[in-house]
């Protein structure tokens, strides 16, 4: 493949239908509890003073703890919801470009986030996951350092399952991505027919 060779393609959510109304329902409960606080906290501008004033003692601390409590409790959820909607729906964009390999991570179709740039001279084995070799790599190297780059449980669209052996300065780890066979034949040109494990 020449350098400027450039192919796109996504592991799109299986579940997208689904998957998105779940997302859109955390997004709102979100919102919601997020206004929640930000009223909360307006209305401590005034009410936390008068507690002060009129309260001494045991019965001040109670009510300043209710009240932070409830705070803290109300931002402790809308922060959860938001994080927990990114669960939801999710699809990853593999872009070849120039000897290298793009990985981001797409929130429910809109929010993108870059993950990883595989770089050619740095991949050390490249190969098929419901292959022996997969199992063999996989074995050496603890569970976090295997690392799927698709929602899927089952490879869509005429895709497959390959495996990235991937080495850094800082670790070693096994990277997993859903795609065709056209995506293997570019990895393959650009780190080495040597890297490709058949069986």
């Amino acid at each position: 493949m020449a350098k400027e060779a450039f192919y796109e393609e996504s592991a799109v959510c299986a579940r997208e239908h689904k998957e998105s109304k779940y997302y859109r329902v955390f997004s709102v409960l979100s919102i919601i509890f997020f206004v929640f606080s930000g009223i909360h906290l307006l209305f401590s501008f005034s009410y936390v003073p008068l507690i002060v004033s009129e309260t001494e003692g045991i019965p001040r601390v109670i009510s300043l703890v209710q009240w932070f409590g409830l705070l803290f409790v109300s931002t402790g959820i809308a922060v959860a919801f938001f994080f927990l909607k990114r669960r939801f729906n999710v699809s990853y964009d593999y872009i070849f470009v120039e000897d290298e390999l793009r990985v981001s991570k797409v929130f429910n179709g809109k929010r993108r986030k870059h993950i990883i740039t595989f770089k050619a001279h740095q991949i050390l084995k490249i190969g098929m996951c419901d292959k022996d070799s997969f199992q063999r790599t996989c074995a050496g190297l603890p569970k976090k350092a295997i690392r799927p780059l698709t929602s899927n449980q089952e490879a869509c669209n005429g895709k497959e399952f390959y495996y990235i052996l991937y080495s850094t300065s800082i670790e070693k780890a096994v990277y997993i991505i859903e795609a065709r066979e056209t995506m293997l034949a570019y990895l393959v040109a650009a780190a080495g027919r040597n890297k490709l494990e058949m069986r």
